[in-house]
């Protein structure tokens, strides 16, 4: 065991796992017989409450009680199925456990909406950017997949994203770190010459996972904050954005639950 190494176990990703989400999946069934989301266009996945609960307003879900650990909800719209989860907290272990919890029960299509704060001086609070890529600077990732320094999300879902938001946007690579509190002045500077637009807590997990379980994920995060000049947060703009980009994640499931399977 190298203690520099990363998973600290040599060859992890050719070994099974002892946990099966499969059986996540089986106790579920046990009590809600039938218990599947195969037939969903997709599930957006949100982080903010407030977010939920104007979905809730909008969409009126019907709630999925105890399917998941977090709040799943469907509704449908002109004929289609889709969920919406949330309320189960931040970080990339939360999100990657949902994801993990979603899949399993059969649902093959996702879209984040959250928060990110800006590495360019020019985006501004409420700015959408969609992620293109996300650097690996968290720990569930490497658990997935063997070391790069990024990693990308579904190209066609995430151009069916940047097509139906209509608000002015951005898209670019973002900083996926687990240590927000932990962000320093090197890195900000480093990672925005580079031309990486924001950092955010999950993006590089959930392409993570959605890879390693061959699956669609894409992530659209509204601008919150910035790390650059630390001015004060926008919460009205933020929220607007976050509101825009919500139908908008659910359009892009629908254009890539109905495009050529080799274009999706």
């Amino acid at each position: 065991m190298s203690p520099t190494a990363f998973p600290l176990h040599p060859g992890k990703h050719e070994l099974p796992a002892v946990l099966d989400p499969a059986e996540h999946a089986a106790r579920v069934r046990a009590r809600h017989p039938g218990a599947t989301l195969k037939h969903f266009v997709g599930i957006v996945i949100v982080y903010q409450t407030q977010v939920m609960e104007y979905a809730h307003k909008r969409y009126r879900p019907r709630p999925l009680n105890r399917w998941i650990r977090g709040d799943l909800r469907m509704f449908d719209h002109h004929g289609h199925t889709f969920g919406l989860c949330g309320g189960f907290g931040v970080g990339a272990p939360a999100a990657a456990l949902i994801l993990e919890q979603l899949i399993t029960l059969g649902a093959t299509r996702f879209v984040t909406v959250g928060t990110a704060a800006a590495l360019s001086p020019d985006l501004l609070p409420g700015t959408l950017v969609v992620c293109r890529e996300a650097l690996r600077d968290e720990g569930v990732s490497r658990h997935y997949l063997p070391p790069t320094a990024s990693i990308r999300p579904s190209s066609s879902l995430t151009d069916h994203l940047v097509r139906t938001i209509r608000t002015p946007a951005r898209s670019g690579p973002t900083w996926t770190t687990d240590a927000p509190y932990r962000e320093t002045e090197a890195e900000v500077a480093q990672y925005g010459a580079l031309g990486v637009l924001t950092a955010d807590m999950e993006a590089a997990a959930v392409f993570a996972v959605a890879a390693y379980r061959a699956v669609h994920a894409a992530a659209v995060f509204a601008v919150a904050d910035t790390l650059v000049n630390r001015r004060p947060h926008d919460t009205q703009a933020t929220q607007g954005a976050l509101r825009a980009a919500l139908p908008a994640a659910f359009t892009a499931l629908l254009a890539a639950s109905t495009a050529p399977r080799r274009a999706q």
